[in-house]
């Protein structure tokens, strides 16, 4: 599972070539598509006006909502000084759950924003040019 951050949304909705390049790859997969966490998407949206709606209108982007039991892990997750909200929710999307039993990677341009441990790419990777 690939995950976009509010920094890789912003990239994403500004026009970034490899991230483009991912979006259209995960478009015409059948099974691969990328996931926004909400607040993600806020964040973005709030930063940068109209960039989660040109975001949202990509087909290989789906959102992750924050649903009741996300709600009070994301906060316990800020108050324990894991980052800002958009930062706490794309990590609890990338931890292994019953619905997504392996760990998700976080498509970032902060990878500093996140803790130890936790799988990051930058949305500037060579890697990402394939």
């Amino acid at each position: 599972m690939i995950i976009l951050d509010t920094s890789a949304v912003l990239a994403l909705a500004r026009g970034h070539r490899k991230l483009e390049r991912v979006a259209d790859n995960a478009a015409a997969s059948p099974f691969r598509h990328l996931l926004v966490p909400a607040l993600c998407l806020m964040q973005a949206e709030i930063d940068d006006a109209g960039s989660g709606m040109n975001v949202l209108a990509l087909p290989g982007v789906d959102i992750d909502p924050l649903d009741t039991v996300g709600s009070v892990a994301v906060a316990a997750m800020v108050r324990d000084g894991l980052g800002g909200p958009d930062v706490c929710h794309a990590l609890y999307v990338s931890l292994p759950s019953p619905q997504r039993p392996q760990t998700g990677l976080v498509l970032t341009g902060r990878e500093d924003d996140y803790p130890p441990g936790t799988v990051t790419v930058s949305i500037d990777d060579e890697r990402l040019d394939d």
